[in-house]
């Protein structure tokens, strides 16, 4: 017991993970000048990460993109006036505007997750 009656604080214990297959304790992260285990977990860690960092920026500019179009057309009236065979204007962007900025995103994810890859194997191989 201390001084005042109360018991003693245990003493803190570092928590790790369970040990790897080398039967060392693993942290989690891969601290400068640390040996790590399994360097291609590393890099497929790191390729993840690019990847969803790829996902969301393109699912973000998909929705602002998508967003501004949806604006002009309820904010501008005018172009339910102007009429194309028959169609208003504005229906026309409905019916196909969106398609090509659906395609146009599409390609930009295929080709940056493509990058990502091709980096993560340049990595890999120098390594």
């Amino acid at each position: 017991m201390s001084g005042e009656g109360r018991p003693a604080r245990p003493a803190r214990v570092r928590v790790t993970a369970g040990p790897s297959r080398s039967g060392a304790p693993t942290r989690g992260i891969a601290l400068p000048g640390s040996p790590v285990d399994d360097v291609d977990a590393v890099y497929a860690r790191g390729l993840q990460r690019a990847q969803l960092r790829l996902a969301i920026g393109t699912v973000l500019g998909f929705v602002i993109v998508t967003g501004v179009l949806l604006g002009v057309i309820t904010l501008i009236p005018e172009l339910d006036k102007i009429a194309v065979l028959g169609v208003p204007v504005s229906w026309l962007l409905h019916a196909f505007g969106f398609y090509p900025a659906i395609a146009g995103f599409a390609v930009l994810y295929v080709r940056g997750a493509a990058r990502n890859e091709r980096r993560y194997r340049a990595l890999r191989d120098i390594g």
